[in-house]
């Protein structure tokens, strides 16, 4: 596949979708919002991983976030959609530089036997990751299945999709110690992995937040790493230039398809070329895959590129990826307040 091919494939895949209808959701709640989308209290704008809100002990950040699971992968792979329900959750809070405190959980289902797989699977990965589930609702008289959670986090300071400056480095980190849930894009480097290699691996975000090595990122989600960077660089209000090349992926994955993927740990920073080096170093201590993929650029062009190629992906001034009308709405109303 060339790679004029390889970004039409991007273009049209169900995760770009997926997060391009994020825009409409946006859209119809910023205007109900106490005082409109600029005036929230909140530190980061919506469009990040978790909702982040001053805590009142006036130390930090609490994050709350909400995970809702497609029917299909409920239906199909209940025990690993209850674990996921809960992993991915955590890689919201640790993506924003948090540690996790809770869960909770809502689960449909039709009758206790549908439900206890996902019930078990939550149970794993609860115990895996160290963090607990504190309540939640149940409904085992529904005519499908549906799981969402929820997640409790603090941070002491953040790690934002709001951040990311031109100059940047982007870094990918991803633990390439797993295998694909065959014949599905997730990548799983969790459900067989030591709980106590977990638990430290989580600990890398906030680490890295704290330390002030880097302050804009997120966590690689179902649009896979392309479709996070756009929404990255969209909400920065920048664009880069991406090398394929470069990015680590294991052995034998063909590049579309691990461009598709969702890992279990995958987190996409945008980092001072100054602190690049020593990031890199600290996923390599805990032998998590790390390289500079890209260079964040003040243009909002977001450009690939494959060996002798280079072709545009997006220009996300000239076409939205998550944050539509809402943005543009709100930025408008502040500059007409500002003369």
């Amino acid at each position: 596949m060339n790679l004029h091919a390889l970004v039409d494939a991007l273009r049209g895949s169900p995760g770009f979708a997926h997060k391009r209808d994020i825009g409409d959701v946006m859209d119809a709640l910023g205007r109900a919002l106490p005082g409109g989308v600029q005036d929230m209290a909140q530190a980061v704008a919506i469009g990040d991983d978790c909702a982040a809100i001053a805590d009142p002990s006036g130390e930090g950040w609490l994050l709350f976030a909400i995970e809702g699971l497609v029917e299909q992968f409920v239906s199909r792979m209940p025990w690993f959609a209850g674990y996921c329900g809960v992993m991915v959750n955590v890689s919201d809070i640790c993506a924003m530089g948090g540690r996790p405190i809770a869960v909770v959980d809502a689960l449909w289902s039709d009758g206790a036997d549908a439900s206890s797989p996902v019930l078990e699977g939550m149970a794993a990965a609860s115990a895996r990751y160290g963090v607990p589930i504190v309540g939640g609702h149940s409904n085992q008289r529904a005519a499908h299945g549906q799981l969402a959670v929820a997640i409790l986090g603090r941070a002491k300071r953040l790690i934002t999709s709001f951040a990311a400056r031109p100059g940047d480095d982007l870094i990918l980190a991803v633990d390439l110690r797993g295998a694909y849930e065959e014949p599905y894009p997730y990548w799983n480097a969790s459900t067989q992995a030591p709980a106590d290699r977990l638990r430290g691996d989580i600990e890398l975000l906030p680490q890295l937040a704290e330390a002030g090595l880097c302050d804009a990122g997120k966590d690689v989600s179902m649009a896979g790493l392309i479709g996070t960077a756009l929404m990255l660089l969209e909400c920065s209000k920048v664009g880069a230039s991406i090398d394929l090349d470069t990015v680590p992926r294991p052995d034998g994955v063909p590049l579309l398809r691990w461009l598709l993927s969702f890992p279990s740990f995958g987190h996409l920073l945008s980092v001072r070329p100054a602190h690049a080096d020593r990031v890199i170093e600290r996923f390599g201590e805990r032998d998590i895959a790390a390289a500079r993929i890209g260079r964040v650029t003040a243009s909002p062009e977001v450009w690939l590129t494959l060996q002798d190629e280079r072709a545009l992906l997006w220009n996300v001034a000239e076409q939205a990826f998550i944050l539509a009308a809402t943005t543009a709405h709100a930025e408008a109303e502040a500059e007409a307040a500002h003369g």
